[in-house]
């Protein structure tokens, strides 16, 4: 399905585009566009990966003429520009508007405008009950790509949902290995918050899974494990071969979860079991607004949410073998230093 056609990733120059172009480079893919603000990391990208089928466009989301230059002639849009910053975004809140909210609206006017066939838009776990921000910025993307999705003609709109990529740029792996390498504390906001864990070819592979079953409005989320903190630390020490490497409990953070959640529980009551992922279905009741005000609906009442405490928990020896699926940290236990997109 993807041959000869093109391809565009919205803040393709992050974690996310790297891991992108490095599974479609040998694809039938005729192009891959790589859309994002920082002209530095495009040619870093364009130097380091010298393929014919990258081709690059500077703009920014919250700007609708410079996403449409970019749109016209796409097939596909993975739209993965976003702040995702909790304490940016908790400063600055009205920028998180302007580009996950704005700039979201930004792309799928443009995608409809220009008949594209597939957009998937990627969210995040703190979409769900949101404390932060980023949180509710993200909640309101959401809200928009569902009801986009409603009016979008031929453009099949989605959307992914997952917690922490493993290792991804501004994650808390490559600081924690930082803080080891420089001989400081590792700093422990609480050893028992817990996180849903994925690698970034997982993060790949659910937008893609989206991209290939999913209809107008759904959103997809994996059956992602969890760890503890203080597991996850621990792992990390043994992988280094430090196990004895001092730590520092600093406390919550403001915004900040003691665990994450990945479907509401009014999600829950109507998702879909599919492979490894659930599909949450749109709500697709019409405007007269019964069901909101008047009608009930037993199965919410009887439904949990789906969160980092009741999924499946990650031990210390299955944390250690995931962290060594990741190039990054095989690298780290070696003492050779790579960059975590690698």
């Amino acid at each position: 399905m993807f041959k000869n056609k093109t391809l565009l990733i919205t803040g393709g120059t992050g974690s996310f585009g790297h891991a992108v172009f490095k599974r479609f480079v040998d694809s039938d893919l005729e192009e891959i566009r790589i859309f994002s603000r920082d002209e530095k990391k495009q040619d870093d990208m364009r130097k380091r990966y010298d393929s014919p089928k990258l081709k690059f466009y500077v703009g920014d989301v919250r700007d609708s003429q410079s996403v449409l230059n970019a749109v016209r002639g796409v097939d596909y849009i993975f739209h993965a520009a976003a702040l995702k910053q909790v304490p940016a975004c908790e400063f600055h809140p009205l920028e998180a508007v302007k580009t996950n909210i704005l700039g979201t609206e930004n792309v799928l006017e443009a995608a409809i405008s220009c008949n594209v066939e597939k957009v998937v838009s990627l969210s995040t776990d703190k979409a769900v009950y949101p404390i932060n921000a980023m949180g509710i910025s993200k909640a309101m993307m959401e809200k928009i790509v569902v009801a986009k999705s409603r009016i979008s003609n031929s453009t099949v709109i989605n959307l992914t949902r997952y917690g922490n990529v493993m290792a991804s740029r501004g994650s808390v792996i490559p600081l924690f290995i930082n803080q080891i390498k420089s001989g400081n504390k590792i700093t422990i906001t609480d050893p028992n918050m817990t996180r849903f864990m994925m690698s970034l070819d997982e993060a790949v592979g659910l937008v893609l899974y989206a991209f290939e079953h999913g209809y107008p409005g759904d959103i997809f989320v994996q059956k992602a494990p969890a760890v503890t903190i203080d597991i996850l630390v621990q792992a990390i020490k043994e992988v280094m071969k430090v196990p004895d490497h001092p730590t520092e409990i600093i406390g919550t953070r403001h915004g900040e979860k003691l665990y994450e959640v990945l479907m509401s529980r009014e999600e829950t009551s109507t998702a879909e079991s599919m492979d490894n992922y659930f599909r949450i279905p749109p709500d697709l009741r019409d405007l007269n607004y019964g069901k909101f005000v008047e009608e009930g609906e037993l199965r919410i009442s009887s439904s949990s949410d789906f969160n980092s405490m009741n999924t499946n928990r990650l031990s210390l020896v299955d944390m250690k073998k995931m962290l060594m699926t990741l190039p990054y940290m095989k690298a780290i236990s070696q003492g050779i230093e790579i960059d975590p997109e690698e």
